[in-house]
């Protein structure tokens, strides 16, 4: 184990050259912002993408843009994180329409402002931003092993730091103490623990799995009829100083196209450079036992 986080280089399948020509990507919550801006990148360098959102008339504007901006087809699916029978759907789906999967970019994200559950029973922010991740990546992990060298980049934020407690295994659902940042922080974190987990499971079978922080952009997070209104408004005011969606995609693009080499130095990246997390999100133990109690709330065979 690296300080920061990651195992050590040698452990991978000795595949030194990568190109995203052809590579086949997914991007949730490709329709806006820095979903969306990411994915019209990697089209635009030649990657095969399919772009993702809750609203299916949204999501084929979205693939339209990207094809008049690029040039190159991309693909739209129906997806609403925040229930399960929509991420088996979408998933068997994609399984049924694809042999292989290079890069998974679990992009998408909310805050909620008030605690609110699914349909399923759960939190709503740690439903869409890491639950219906999990489960949507347990259910293409076939193809992601089939088309190794591949990768799973998920979109996390430096705001898990505000989990200065690290995250509390016995109320995942923010049963008590609920506040929009504390639940954001906490899914945020469960990304970084996550994709830990992942790396120990499926990094010897050729899968990466990389953690980024996109930086504070100027997209329509917080703004939704369910965020906090004060969020809203200080995205708002906050506009003119914070990246543009782009930006903010740089380190999901960067994590996607560069040679394996160069992102094995580390699990969590921000400005397309590694960057240490704390303690709390390496943890191997919180790590595996998230895990397990993930597979539970989705119905997933151990």
């Amino acid at each position: 184990m690296l300080p920061n986080g990651t195992k050590k280089a040698e452990r991978r399948p000795g595949v030194t050259n990568w190109s995203i020509e052809d590579k086949v990507v997914l991007v949730t919550g490709g329709n806006s912002g820095i979903g969306m801006a990411t994915a019209e990148e990697l089209a635009r360098r030649g990657a095969r993408v399919t772009i993702t959102a809750r609203d299916e008339d949204k999501g084929r504007e979205a693939a339209d843009r990207i094809r008049i901006a690029t040039g190159a087809e991309v693909a739209a699916g129906n997806l609403d994180l925040s229930r399960l029978s929509s991420v088996r759907a979408f998933a068997g789906g994609f399984v049924g329409e694809h042999q292989h999967l290079d890069v998974l970019i679990n992009n998408a994200g909310v805050m909620a402002a008030n605690r609110r559950e699914t349909s399923d029973g759960f939190e709503w922010t740690f439903a869409v931003n890491y639950l219906g991740p999990f489960l949507l990546t347990n259910l293409l992990m076939d193809r992601l092993v089939a088309s190794a060298p591949s990768r799973i980049i998920t979109v996390s934020s430096e705001n898990y730091r505000s989990a200065k407690k690290g995250l509390d295994l016995d109320d995942l659902q923010m049963e008590n103490g609920f506040s929009p940042s504390k639940a954001y922080a906490a899914s945020k974190l469960a990304n970084i623990l996550f994709t830990v987990e992942l790396d120990r499971r499926f990094g010897s079978a050729g899968v990466t799995a990389r953690a980024l922080h996109p930086g504070v952009v100027a997209t329509s997070f917080g703004k939704g009829p369910d965020s906090p209104r004060m969020m809203g408004l200080l995205m708002t005011g906050l506009k003119p100083f914070l990246r543009k969606p782009a930006r903010g995609a740089a380190t999901s693009v960067y994590l996607a196209t560069a040679e394996s080499s160069s992102i094995n130095s580390g699990i969590y990246w921000s400005n397309e450079t590694p960057k240490e997390p704390l303690t709390m999100a390496v943890d191997e133990d919180a790590a595996a036992q998230l895990w397990s109690a993930s597979e539970r709330m989705v119905g997933l065979s151990a």
